[in-house]
This record gives C-alpha cells, structure tokens and sequence, in this order.
C-alpha cells in the first residue's frame, strides 16, 4: 500500500500512514493528466521535429547547412 509522512516541523515528529481512499484516487488522476500532458508535449514536439525536417527538405539544405545560416 502507498503511504504518506507527514512531518511536524514544530516537533519533529515524523508520522507514516496509509494513504485514504481519496487520496489514492487524487493521486491516479493526477498520474493521468501528467500522462496525457506528456503525451500531447511529445506528440507536439515530434510534430515540430517533422515540419522542421519538411521544410530542410523542401530547401535542399542539410542540417549542417540551415545550422551555419543560424550562427
């Protein structure tokens, strides 16, 4: 089972517990929303990637190329 600390930071005291039902429920839709944030992050990002690379081939230039023009 996943557990919580909780410190007391007047105190020091350390408590470990088991987390509630809520609080299992909270954290897999949190774990769902970062997957599906991720995923459409990496979608994006691949799809940049492509666009670039179609217009690199478009213009004929190398990577190296469009780098120099870029420095």
């Amino acid at each position: 089972m996943t557990t919580a600390i909780e410190i007391n930071c007047t105190t020091g005291e350390v408590i470990e517990r088991e987390l509630t039902a809520d609080e299992l429920a909270q954290r897999e839709a949190d774990a769902q929303v970062y997957a599906d944030k991720k995923a459409a992050d990496d979608k994006a990002a691949a799809d940049k990637a492509a666009a670039r690379e179609a217009v690199y081939a478009k213009l004929g230039l190398t990577a190296d190329e469009i780098a120099a023009l870029a420095d």
